[in-house]
């Protein structure tokens, strides 16, 4: 498995994989290209179909425009063979001949693929000799180590100073967004509700005030990434108000302190890490699962380990978690992240805490591993039709509301 760096990624949203990545994917193609006269790029399959709800156009054009004029081409109905989520970039010459053209698969998360086996300029250092959740539990009970050992013992010793810049960003994205009123961009005209359930929650007794606090800081972090703010990927943007949600309240309510909240940090991220090792976390993949899905599993291992859970008990929280997320659709309407996006990243937060509390009434023994779920949740996304994963051409995108409606 690869860095914990390459799952926790910091930047801005809405969605890491129609705009972090393809604006990375610009941003490389233009270091080649400096001196093109103009750029024709290609959106395929998934990140075509949603491309413009999540302004992957806007991204691209950002980074290229800069050099020359950019055309931006739409292929919602080619889905190519490596990953749904393909483009194309061309260079071209002042007399319109093309020079250069390049491939390139945004794969979730941020992170970029040519698709090749082999020599693929993304390919990154393995630094998790360790791939499953079973190996590294059993690597756990038989040397008294917790999860975010194994990331220490990984790791180099510079993760730390970085995952403390991941948990200053997520607690800024909080507090932002518990106090940014307004509407949310885009024809949907949602309105901001992180402020609202915020004051709301403060009038509640303690065991109400607790989850209705949960729902701000969650909306708080989703709504700052549907208008283009600040955030980390956990796994990804569209999931990105989970696991902040739940740290930050368990922090708050419980003084834990930063010590332990990097901690339960290191031990989400290897959570999510095993994930994308062994599945996917990009909706346009698997759907929803893999992006809520994953973030409420991640939350639900951190909360039962700030929570003193044994190694056991955490695989048994983060099972939950995923396990009850399976067959999740994505079906952004109008292709934003917004409905049902948002709404999900608050009851998965809720769910997580859940699930945390179940494992803790347990001894941490059960019938399904993480790793089965790992194993189902790829099989059951790769079963869902494209129109239900990241498309936004069925379910809610479709019945909810019409292109007609919103034009």
């Amino acid at each position: 498995m690869k860095s914990l760096r390459e799952l926790y990624r910091i930047g801005k949203g809405p969605s890491s994989s129609h705009t972090m990545g393809p604006q990375k994917a610009a941003k490389l193609f233009l270091e080649k290209h400096r001196g093109a006269a103009a750029f024709d790029v290609t959106l395929y399959g998934s990140l075509a179909a949603t491309g413009k709800g999540h302004m992957t156009d806007t991204a691209i054009k950002e980074v290229l425009q800069e050099a020359g004029q950019v055309t931006i081409n739409w292929q919602p109905d080619v889905f190519l063979p490596f990953h749904p989520n393909g483009m194309k970039f061309v260079s071209l010459d002042a007399d319109g001949h093309a020079t250069d053209e390049w491939t390139v698969y945004s794969i979730g998360g941020g992170a970029l693929s040519e698709g090749k086996i082999e020599n693929d300029i993304f390919d990154s250092p393995e630094v998790y000799e360790m791939n499953t959740m079973t190996e590294i539990m059993k690597w756990c009970d038989d040397t008294g180590r917790g999860y975010w050992e194994y990331v220490d013992q990984c790791e180099d010793s510079g993760i730390w100073d970085y995952l403390m810049e991941v948990w200053k960003t997520m607690q800024a994205s909080v507090e932002r967004g518990i106090n940014h009123e307004g509407r949310l961009p885009g024809p949907l005209n949602l309105a901001r509700k992180a402020p609202s359930y915020y004051v709301k929650a403060s009038g509640y007794k303690q065991s109400l005030q607790s989850r209705g606090l949960v729902y701000a800081y969650a909306l708080a972090v989703s709504e700052e990434n549907a208008s283009g703010g600040t955030i980390v990927t956990a796994p990804t943007c569209g999931a990105s108000g989970v696991l902040p949600a739940v740290l930050y309240h368990l922090s708050k309510g419980h003084d834990f302190s930063d010590t332990r909240i990097l901690h339960a940090l290191a031990t989400a991220g290897l959570i999510g890490n095993i994930v994308k090792q062994n599945a996917s976390i990009s909706g346009a993949d698997v759907g929803c699962q893999g992006e809520v899905g994953v973030a409420c599993a991640m939350a639900s291992g951190a909360a039962c380990q700030l929570f003193g859970g044994s190694p056991s008990q955490i695989e048994y929280a983060a099972e939950m978690g995923l396990e009850h997320h399976l067959g999740m659709t994505c079906d952004p309407v109008c292709g934003l992240v917004q409905i049902p996006c948002i709404e999900r990243n608050a009851f998965a937060a809720a769910r997580a805490l859940d699930s945390n509390l179940y494992s803790a009434f347990s001894d941490g023994s059960h019938r399904v591993s993480f790793d089965k779920v790992i194993n189902v949740m790829k099989q059951t996304g790769h079963d869902i039709p494209s129109l239900y994963k990241e498309t936004s051409a069925g379910g809610l995108a479709k019945n909810f509301y019409t292109r007609a409606n919103i034009q």
